[in-house]
């Protein structure tokens, strides 16, 4: 299962009807290792060196692919893990991580967490994530301290420790959780319940990564996915509704006390990234193919812009977003066809184009390489 049931396809009835639609996604931020020392920029040089572009490729095609993007001559290097290794990736990339000097690259449906040099993209390790024979699903990765935590859809967060790249510990959660991130000294997981229709989840784990163990649940909206820290004690998240009379909304939920401060009923939200004080959130309707990018600042959590593209650049199908702090543009995946060749767009903060390119099949993930890292 993929990354389209983003896009409201989670169902088990819809699955009838848009089956050729079925997908997933998330993408998480993701830091340095504790024990490297911060790169402390002291001249103008200091910029990312490229991108990550996590490919999803098509469900059940085993087609998932690795685009790397570099700065230094502005040109797309598509099937570059391929190319680097001399195998794919797998079937269905869901997440993608660079923490330290290695690559986390989260495969759902082979179930597995690709392990790779950050600076070249050759494979390091290969990590089956299985409960015996069966598949744990993995969905998305979010880094702490000495381990990675990766979010399962068998109920489960698997816990790497980074050194030795072995499971440490699986922590029980709520129901296929399909979102996490660290922030405010705590891992949160988002329990969508997405493949338990028409019973979702509607509730967010907290976990100690001292103790590696859940310490309490909070309620959110239904069915959770991607969640977000903003730096000023909230998590903004996505609650996917049911697809039906429950639609897909933003959400503000309080760090210290667990409560949901805050639901943006002006428009439907798909998925989202925060850059400094503004959260940047894409939309998009299945029934007439329009989109829309909804800017909001998070201080005062009020809609200042209802449209952020303001060159007039249009999106076929929004696959996903991020914010690159180093070259401060703010990056759309666009999937166009779902079965074709996916394209990302750079803007600067005014919404007008910077640059694009190509990429694989259903570019969803990114994850921003910098000069520090291709020098360890």
């Amino acid at each position: 299962m993929n990354r389209k049931m983003k896009h409201g396809i989670a169902t088990a009835s819809k699955l009838v009807m848009m089956a050729l639609l079925l997908s997933v996604m998330v993408f998480t931020s993701c830091k340095k290792d504790p024990d490297d020392p911060e790169p402390q920029p002291n001249d103008t040089t200091y910029h990312s060196a490229g991108i990550y572009i996590l490919n999803e490729g098509s469900f059940n095609q085993n087609n998932s692919t690795l685009t790397f993007f570099n700065f230094t001559d502005s040109t797309a290097h598509n099937d570059y893990f391929f190319n680097k290794n001399g195998r794919g990736l797998g079937d269905t990339g869901s997440d993608i991580c660079i923490y330290g000097s290695k690559v986390y690259i989260v495969v759902n449906v082979s179930s597995q967490l690709e392990v790779a040099h950050a600076a070249t993209g050759v494979s390091i390790e290969r990590i089956p994530l299985f409960d015996g024979n069966t598949a744990r699903q993995p969905r998305a990765v979010a880094p702490f301290g000495k381990h990675v935590f990766v979010c399962n859809f068998d109920n489960t967060v698997a816990v790497v420790d980074t050194a030795t790249l072995e499971v440490v510990k699986v922590i029980e959660v709520g129901l296929n959780p399909d979102g996490i991130t660290a922030a405010y000294g705590k891992i949160w997981v988002s329990n969508s319940g997405g493949l338990s229709f028409p019973d979702y989840d509607k509730t967010v784990s907290v976990i100690d990564p001292v103790s590696l163990t859940e310490i309490t649940r909070y309620t959110v909206g239904v069915n959770p996915y991607v969640i977000r820290p903003d730096g000023h004690g909230h998590l903004y998240l996505v609650s996917r509704g049911n697809y039906f009379d429950i639609p897909s909304r933003l959400q503000v939920l309080d760090a210290n006390s667990g409560e949901l401060v805050k639901t943006f009923s002006e428009f439907d939200a798909v998925d989202f990234t925060i850059a400094g004080d503004s959260a940047y959130v894409y939309s998009y309707d299945w029934m007439s193919g329009s989109s829309a990018v909804v800017v909001v600042n998070t201080k005062t959590m009020q809609v200042v812009n209802q449209q952020f593209i303001s060159d007039g650049t249009a999106l076929q199908i929004p696959y996903g977003i991020d914010y690159d702090p180093v070259s401060n543009l703010i990056y759309i995946a666009d999937a166009v066809s779902f079965t074709g060749s996916g394209r990302v767009y750079a803007f600067d903060k005014q919404g007008k184009r910077r640059f694009q390119f190509n990429a694989g099949v259903n570019p969803a993930s990114f994850a921003f390489l910098n000069r520090m890292e291709i020098n360890k």
